[in-house]
C-alpha cells in the first residue's frame, strides 16, 4: 500500500512509523525542517518538507500512485485539511481524516474562539502568561501590556525564535523547548516564571493538554483554553489501523 500522510503530530508520526513496520510506503508531508528532523526513519518512508498549498497538494498527489492521502495534522490546522481534502478529491485519491479525542469541559475554564479573542481576553486578566500555542499566531499577543507579560513556548526552531525576537517579546520570556511536557515541568516553568495564566489549545493527550490543565491547576493559575474551529469527522488512532488492516479486496 501506498500513503500520502500530511502530519506534524505526535500521532502522525506514530501512523508512519507503524506503516513503514507493515511494509507499506510512506509519503510523510512535514510543514517545516524541523518537523522533518522528527519523523521516525525507516526504510519505506520518504519525508516531504515545505508547506503545499492546494494545487501543490494535487500535484504532488498526481505524481504519485496513492492508495489514500490520510490527514493527520492538528486539529487546528483547519485550511490545511480542507486543502487536502479539496485536492484528494480532485486526484481521485480517498482522503482519510485521523482525528484527536476531544476535550471534555470544565467550568473552571476560560474560553476563546480564536486567538484574537484570547489575547483581548488576556489584557483583562493579570500577571504573566505562559502561552503554549506555538507560534503561528503570536502577532495577535504582542501589543503593548500584554507583550511585556506572556512567556511564549515555542518550538526549537530559528524561525519561531526569530519570530518571537521580530514581533518584540522580550529574549527571557522566550521558552524553546519540544513538547509535550510532563505536569511536573509544567510547574516547574510556571513557578519560575510566576504565571497566573496558560493559555492553550484543546490539544489532546498527545498534545499534553491534560498535563498542562492539571499543572495549572496545581499553581492555582488561570487556564484560558482556545477551542477547536468546529467538530470534525473522521477516524481515531485505533479504527484508522483497523481500516488499513482490511484485506485489499474491501478496499
Amino acid at each position: 500500500m501506498e500513503i500520502l500522510l500530511f502530519g506534524g503530530t505526535t500521532e502522525g508520526r506514530m501512523l508512519a512509523q507503524w506503516l513503514d513496520e507493515r511494509g507499506d510506503k510512506v509519503t510523510y508531508c512535514a510543514a517545516t525542517e524541523y518537523g522533518g528532523t522528527l519523523v521516525p526513519e525507516g526504510a519505506g518512508v520518504t519525508v516531504h518538507v515545505g508547506r503545499l498549498d492546494q494545487n501543490g497538494m494535487a500535484a504532488l498527489l498526481a505524481a504519485g500512485h496513492f492508495d489514500y492521502a490520510v490527514d493527520a495534522t492538528h486539529p487546528y490546522a483547519s485550511v490545511v485539511s480542507a486543502n487536502l481534502k479539496a485536492a484528494a478529491g480532485e486526484a481521485g485519491v480517498p482522503y482519510l481524516r485521523l482525528v484527536r479525542e476531544d476535550v471534555p469541559d470544565d467550568e473552571s475554564w476560560f474560553h476563546a474562539p480564536d486567538a484574537k479573542t484570547a489575547a483581548e481576553m488576556l489584557l483583562g486578566m493579570e500577571g504573566n502568561i505562559l502561552l503554549t500555542t506555538g507560534s503561528k499566531e503570536l502577532d495577535c499577543y504582542a501589543v503593548p501590556g500584554l507583550r511585556e507579560r506572556v512567556f511564549p513556548r515555542v518550538l526549537p526552531a530559528l524561525d519561531s525564535l526569530n519570530r518571537c525576537l521580530e514581533l518584540g517579546f522580550p529574549p527571557a520570556h522566550i521558552i524553546c523547548m519540544q513538547g509535550p511536557f510532563s505536569k511536573e515541568l509544567n510547574i516547574a516553568m510556571m513557578e519560575q516564571f510566576n504565571i497566573s495564566v496558560m493559555v492553550t489549545k484543546a490539544s489532546g493527550k498527545n498534545g499534553g493538554f491534560w498535563q498542562k490543565a492539571a499543572a495549572a491547576a496545581e499553581v492555582r493559575a488561570d487556564l484560558l483554553l482556545i477551542d477547536r474551529p468546529c467538530p470534525e469527522d473522521g477516524l481515531t488512532m485505533l479504527e484508522m489501523k483497523s481500516f488499513l488492516n482490511r484485506p485489499w479486496t474491501e478496499k
